[in-house]
């Protein structure tokens, strides 16, 4: 039974920097790519990054630069580095494996 747990997200101001991980658990991780998408109030859920099981990685034109999606195999760990963070980032940030759902963890960003 695949488990996925976020945690990182908290309130921080308009220039800061958060990193999010999200640990797997119930499956062979390194097989698999994995994605962080974001919910913001009002709105559909929504893909922000993907980074594949070889490590390529794609992101949503709003964060590119300013995001990074990176994964540690031997952790079975994916992160989302998050930086010069802007008001519209805010949202409840979800981790997504082969169709499977963590509990989400909720970024702020205001002043």
């Amino acid at each position: 039974q695949v488990h996925l747990a976020e945690s990182g997200g908290g309130l921080v101001q308009p220039g800061g920097s958060l990193r999010l991980s999200c640990v797997a658990s119930g499956i062979y991780f390194p097989d698999y790519a994995l994605g962080w998408y974001r919910q913001a109030p009002g709105k559909e859920r929504e893909v922000v990054a993907i980074i594949s099981n070889r490590g390529d990685t794609r992101y949503d034109d709003s964060v590119q630069c300013r995001l990074t999606i990176s994964r540690e195999n031997s952790k079975s760990t994916v992160y989302l580095q998050m930086n010069s963070l802007k008001h519209e980032d805010t949202g409840v940030y979800y981790c997504n494996l082969h169709s499977k759902w963590g509990q989400g963890t909720q970024v702020t960003v205001s002043s």
